[in-house]
This record gives C-alpha cells, sequence and structure tokens, in this order.
C-alpha cells in the first residue's frame, strides 16, 4: 500500500483487464524514469489504476476504488514503497 495516498495496489495482468469505459477523461502524468504511467481522472483527480514499473506487463489498480459488489477477493502483501528498489526485489510474480 501506498503510505501517502492509501493505494492499496492488485496487480492485473493487462489481458484480464478491460476498461469499460471513461477513458477519454483519463490524463497521463510520467515521472523520473518514465517507465511507469499515472493515470488520473481529469475531473475528480483520483488514480484508479496505473502501469508501474514495477510489474511492465500489468496495471496496479486501487482495490479501494472498485465499487461494492464486485465480487473480486485479494490478499494483501506490505510493500516498502519507501524502499523501492529492495521491496522489488523481493516481490515474486506467482
Amino acid at each position: 500500500m501506498c503510505a501517502k495516498t492509501g493505494f492499496l495496489h492488485m496487480i492485473v495482468p493487462h489481458d484480464q483487464f478491460r476498461l469499460i469505459s471513461g477513458q477519454d477523461q483519463l490524463t497521463s502524468y510520467r515521472f523520473g524514469t518514465g517507465a511507469a504511467e499515472h493515470l488520473f481522472c481529469r475531473t475528480c483527480g483520483i488514480r484508479s489504476f496505473y502501469q508501474p514499473r514495477s510489474h511492465p506487463d500489468s496495471w496496479s489498480v486501487d482495490y479501494r476504488c472498485l465499487d461494492d459488489g464486485h465480487g473480486v477477493e485479494a490478499q494483501t502483501e506490505a510493500f516498502d514503497g519507501r524502499n523501492w528498489e529492495a521491496a522489488r526485489a523481493a516481490l515474486t510474480d506467482d
């Protein structure tokens, strides 16, 4: 989880993700290496999903942005975003 924003990351492979509507309301921001693409809603500014550099073949979806009753179950795993490189090295792609 991101300590500052409360983003609860749920990693979803690209082939298992489909944005149904609202693509025209997204704006993109990149910083640092430019590998991650952060997508924000032009209307409210929320970042409900983005392309993380840690998982180039997946989206990181904010579990908290899913509507109630979405039917998705998730397990949480601690990730130290303040020490990103070391934490990334400890991840396993299951």
